[in-house]
């Protein structure tokens, strides 16, 4: 059986075929809760974004004008969703975020000390990362986790793209602050082996 591409699935789900959505979930889904978990910081609420932004999908798939694929057209619902579920939360709920993934530039060359200093470094960043306040959490994991730019970000979470660099600045300078606290040994070579 030849695998249906995820146009026709959508064309489908346009005139009401609920198995070709639920199919389009199956292949999108990991990718949104992983964004849901990144911008909420928390399992629980990364499981409530993704399935109301699944339920606005299902709502709005009529609107779906198929510019764009439609795991884009997700990743955007997903993003909108969880800045509108974290502007109502009345408290602010942080996990570890378990894997950033290894910046491509990080070589290893076999050695187990740069090794050890590289997955340091990581869980440092990780464990940084969900100290920042939401709002600039928001904004390092739109840019530097999925590369997006300033102007989709403010786009993204409804602010302006000043705002978004502003807030950019202030967290990248936190993290810098953060992982070059005096009196961690680890701080500085982990920031020249980068």
């Amino acid at each position: 059986m030849a695998m249906v591409d995820d146009r026709e699935l959508v064309d489908a789900a346009i005139r009401g075929d609920r198995p070709a959505f639920e199919e389009l979930v199956r292949r999108t889904y990991l990718d949104s809760y992983t964004l849901a978990y990144r911008l909420t910081g928390n399992e629980e609420d990364a499981r409530d974004v993704a399935q109301e932004a699944y339920l606005r999908a299902w709502k709005g798939i009529g609107k779906f004008r198929g510019d764009a694929m439609f795991s884009t057209w997700m990743y955007r619902i997903t993003a909108n969703t969880a800045a509108t579920f974290t502007k109502k939360r009345s408290r602010l709920r942080t996990e570890s975020i378990d894997e950033i993934g290894e910046p491509a530039e990080l070589r290893y060359d076999n050695q187990p000390s740069a090794m050890f200093e590289a997955a340091d470094l990581l869980d440092r960043l990780s464990a940084a990362v969900d100290e920042l306040p939401q709002k600039l959490r928001q904004v390092v994991v739109l840019r530097d986790v999925y590369g997006l730019g300033h102007e989709a970000i403010a786009e993204e979470l409804s602010i302006s793209e000043t705002a978004a660099k502003v807030r950019l600045h202030r967290a990248r300078h936190k993290l810098r602050e953060v992982l070059d606290q005096p009196g961690d040994e680890q701080s500085g070579a982990s920031a020249h082996a980068v």
